[in-house]
């Protein structure tokens, strides 16, 4: 039987936090999905495709530790989670804001669908303050962004942010 993992989010854009627990859940699992949440209602810089684009080039060295795909996704995550036959939802946790997020999330989650968890993974220290609204902050004020996000993903970044 076939362990799917899925790892939802906006990632806009992807940062190397995000890689990490992509990194980690690729261990436990023999497919991972990353779901690029459409949502745009969060106004994401990039579109749909291009984080999609990014992402799939972003996890492209995971590729090795199990099968990744890049998908985006409308609609309540266990809807889609269910669908994929995931039996995990993967998630970062980086401070105790996350948690209580996360905790109501997970929650929620359960009374939708008791078959599929919830799996977190703490940030590594490293990553702890990174935030994909940060790091977008950070590009368009001028500053150095090289140890949140991948070459690529800065030079994407930048060049969206008007600095390339």
């Amino acid at each position: 039987m076939t362990r799917v993992g899925f790892y939802p989010g906006t990632f806009d854009p992807i940062h190397n936090g995000h890689l990490d627990i992509m990194g980690r859940a690729a261990k436990l699992v023999d497919r991972l999905v990353i779901g690029v949440a459409i949502n745009a209602g969060k106004g994401p810089l990039f579109s749909l495709e291009e984080r999609v684009a990014i992402v799939e080039q972003a996890v492209a060295p995971l590729r090795a530790k199990t099968e990744i795909v890049v998908q985006p996704y409308e609609g309540l995550t266990m809807h889609f989670a269910r669908e994929l036959g995931a039996s995990v939802i993967v998630r970062g946790l980086r401070a105790v804001a996350d948690f209580e997020f996360e905790f109501q999330m997970t929650a929620m989650n359960q009374q939708l669908d008791r078959e599929i968890e919830t799996v977190f993974f703490m940030a590594d220290p490293r990553h702890l303050a990174i935030a994909s609204k940060l790091v977008k902050e950070i590009a368009q004020l001028g500053g150095e962004i090289d140890k949140f996000v991948s070459p690529a993903v800065k030079d994407r970044l930048l060049e969206k942010v008007g600095r390339a």
